[in-house]
């Protein structure tokens, strides 16, 4: 398991010297980290709550949050609440 780890770390560094100028490759290689944030993330979020709607309703309100603007701190603060109505209404 070690192996496998440290290969796709190392060799990487090792294979690639040049800078990558594939446009399709370096598009791929930007999104990557958000992707896997987003998968590790979404099954957290429907799941950490005692209703999977409270969960469900927190991500509406955070992407939409999110998409006008709004800080980190905001987006969460108002995640939290949402969650905390609508578990205590639920």
């Amino acid at each position: 398991m070690s192996a496998v780890t440290l290969g796709i770390r190392i060799l990487p560094l090792t294979l690639i010297r040049k800078e990558i100028k594939n446009t399709f490759l370096r598009s791929f290689l930007y999104y990557v980290p958000y992707v896997t944030l987003a998968v590790m993330t979404f099954p957290a979020i429907t799941e950490a709550t005692k209703q999977p709607a409270a969960g469900f309703a927190a991500l509406i309100v955070g992407t939409t949050t999110a998409l006008r603007g709004a800080s980190l701190f905001a987006v969460a603060a108002l995640c939290c609440v949402t969650v905390f109505v609508i578990e205590t209404v639920l």
